[in-house]
């Protein structure tokens, strides 16, 4: 049980993310007694690219939904600034600290202004529209009749994949928060879409301590430091060259992902 002194929020973020010695079982009957992540020890300085890689299954969701107190530890601690997440309001954390952006943008049957504003309810349009330029999507707003007042549909469905996404890049940018997590955030994407979101998302981690999730190795190249995860462990992390000089289990994914014969490598390495 927490007994640290309860903290509504940190004066002044630098966005330093620590998880120490972190151990998590989902707290419920079926996997009680899985342990989905163990010992983890892992450092995101602050303004720093992170990248989680490894099999389905092995953790990388887990540790965003720890991050973000979606859940607390079952062992260890997870630390921002120094403080034990624990201790701070998730509310602020979720509202003011953390920007997530996914694969599947959550759009509401609102206006795409107001869609934007959702991530800082109180900005002028002058601000949601300077966010929109940011996320590379003031142009194709400013193509439609209604612009900015434009209704997105039930789930943004008058709107492309590529569009969705760069909106919920700009409600992020809104909300101006000190650190980011990307969750596949362009694995739905066509090629010529991917390409437009990811300048957008350059952009948004610009200053930004982020946080990576990624199946397609491609994308996490330029990360700053790729932290390997198999069945809840860290087992390797460095630059992407420093992972292929050591040829583990990093250049094995990698392998298993430009061969067609990498399912079988794949399977091999993690059975």
């Amino acid at each position: 049980m927490n007994t640290q002194p309860f903290i509504l929020l940190i004066p002044k973020l630098h966005g330093l993310v620590q998880f120490e010695d972190v151990g998590f079982s989902y707290p419920n009957h079926l996997r009680k007694n899985e342990l989905v992540l163990k010992g983890l020890c892992l450092e995101l300085k602050p303004g720093q690219t992170v990248a989680l890689c490894g099999p389905s299954g092995g953790g990388k969701s887990t540790i965003a939904a720890l991050l973000e107190r979606f859940y607390d530890t079952s062992e260890g601690r997870v630390l921002i600034d120094n403080a034990d997440i624990r201790s701070l309001d998730p509310t602020w954390l979720r509202t003011n600290v953390i920007g997530y952006i996914s694969q599947d943008p959550v759009l509401f049957a609102t206006s795409i202004k107001e869609n934007i504003r959702y991530g800082r309810p109180s900005a002028s349009e002058a601000e949601v529209m300077e966010a929109a330029k940011m996320a590379n999507a003031h142009d194709f707003i400013s193509s439609f009749p209604d612009g900015y007042d434009t209704m997105v549909g039930e789930r943004g469905v008058a709107l492309s994949g590529g569009q969705k996404q760069r909106i919920t890049i700009a409600r992020a940018l809104l909300k101006d928060p000190k650190i980011l997590i990307l969750d596949e955030a362009t694995s739905a994407l066509d090629t010529e879409s991917e390409a437009i979101v990811q300048q957008a998302l350059d952009k948004a981690m610009e200053g930004r301590t982020t946080l990576v999730i990624a199946h397609r190795l491609s994308t996490i190249r330029n990360a700053d430091v790729i932290a390997v995860i198999v069945r809840g462990e860290l087992v390797e992390s460095g630059s992407h060259e420093e992972l292929l000089t050591k040829r583990g289990v990093y250049w094995q994914l990698i392998a298993a992902q430009s061969s067609a014969a990498g399912s079988s490598v794949a399977a091999s390495l993690f059975s």
